[in-house]
């Protein structure tokens, strides 16, 4: 109870506050410098404080300065910040601090959270531009049918002429966008809003990322962008000197996919019971393809698990960012076509009449 209570009184803490993965880089990475250059870790924190530009970093560094000041170790301060942070975050510093590697840990978890930031930052830039091509169809769209199209209308209905079916669809359509528009647009809102609500169940919620996962091209995607992460995860915790049961449970909070994170959970309980971590890959290659389960269990019988799930990590970054690319290109003439089908319809509409017109005359 006493634990619950405290969630709720750090959540309340933390309204407002939002930090970037960049802060993340930059606190570790800085703190590291001068961790390593032997300079007090009050005295850091200090520094770190006058060269950030962030208000909910700053207003963080005053809380945590604060704490250290009055004898509370730096992860224990965190604490209060690990909706914001993260567990790995708090528990890398944790173990750094107690192993007396605080300088060492900082620069591995500055290391891969700058990995898992380009490889977003990739994955964005490959799908940005199909996006905007998107976009812009349908905003040129909806503009012809709203604004352009109903001008043209009456000229239509007053020639009182047979209209073409492509003619008579499109005016039909336009119709229903200039009378229904606005209840459509509410309908799509309160529908988005339904689905957002829909997706704070765990059943639901749970259900949807299971078929992200088995869907066509995106599904590889899904499942390469969560084994990158869950891998890289896995293998900093460990390099940085956690234990294994507790890694898996700091990397299953870690994940945002929940079949994910239920699987990294049942592994816990399965090590828990004295069991290795490749077998349960094993049976679940559906998730875990073969080469994570053999490479997994090679790393477990050489005793450096750690770098085995560090390499695993950077091969999916590559997949995925491979993936992202191919995909893009494809989209991109894809949408193009699209883009050109529907232009030259409206175009076609418009013109059949007219042209049919004319040559009755």
């Amino acid at each position: 109870m006493n634990k619950f209570l405290i969630v709720i009184k750090n959540s309340f803490r933390n309204f407002g506050l939002r930090i970037s993965i960049q802060d993340k880089i930059l606190f570790s990475r800085h703190l590291a410098v001068m961790a390593k250059a032997g300079l007090p870790l009050l005295e850091s924190l200090r520094m770190i404080q006058q060269e950030t530009k962030s208000r909910s970093m700053l207003k963080i560094l005053k809380q945590v300065i604060s704490d250290v000041s009055n004898g509370q170790f730096l992860s224990a301060s965190l604490e209060r910040y690990k909706d914001l942070f993260g567990d790995l975050f708090v528990n890398i510093i944790r173990v750094g601090e107690s192993a007396g590697i605080l300088a060492e840990n900082l620069n591995y978890l500055a290391d891969e959270l700058k990995k898992k930031k380009e490889l977003r930052s990739r994955v964005v830039s490959a799908l940005i531009y199909p996006a905007i091509i998107f976009i812009a169809t349908l905003g040129i769209t909806i503009m012809l049918m709203v604004f352009i199209f109903p001008k043209i209308i009456p000229v239509f209905q007053n020639l009182n002429a047979k209209l073409p079916a492509t003619t008579q669809f499109l005016i039909n359509f336009s119709s229903f966008l200039t009378n229904k528009g606005i209840m459509l647009l509410i309908g799509l809102v309160v529908l988005f809003v339904i689905w957002s609500l829909l997706l704070k169940v765990n059943k639901i919620k749970y259900f949807y990322h299971k078929i992200l996962l088995f869907l066509p091209i995106f599904g590889g995607v899904s499942r390469d962008l969560n084994l990158a992460n869950f891998t890289r995860t896995l293998g900093l915790t460990l390099k940085s000197g956690i234990r294994v049961v507790e890694a898996l449970n700091i990397t299953a909070q870690s994940l945002s996919n929940l079949v994910y994170k239920k699987e990294l959970m049942q592994i816990a309980e399965e090590v828990t019971k004295g069991a290795a971590v490749s077998p349960y890959l094993t049976k679940h290659r559906r998730l875990f393809p073969s080469m994570v389960s053999q490479m997994v269990a090679v790393g477990e019988t050489s005793g450096n698990l750690s770098e085995t799930l560090l390499y695993l990590s950077d091969f999916y970054d590559s997949e995925v960012t491979e993936t992202t690319k191919n995909l893009a290109s494809t989209l991109e003439p894809l949408i193009m076509v699209v883009m050109g089908a529907m232009v030259g319809f409206i175009a076609i509409a418009i013109i059949t009449p007219i042209y049919e017109i004319t040559q009755n005359i």
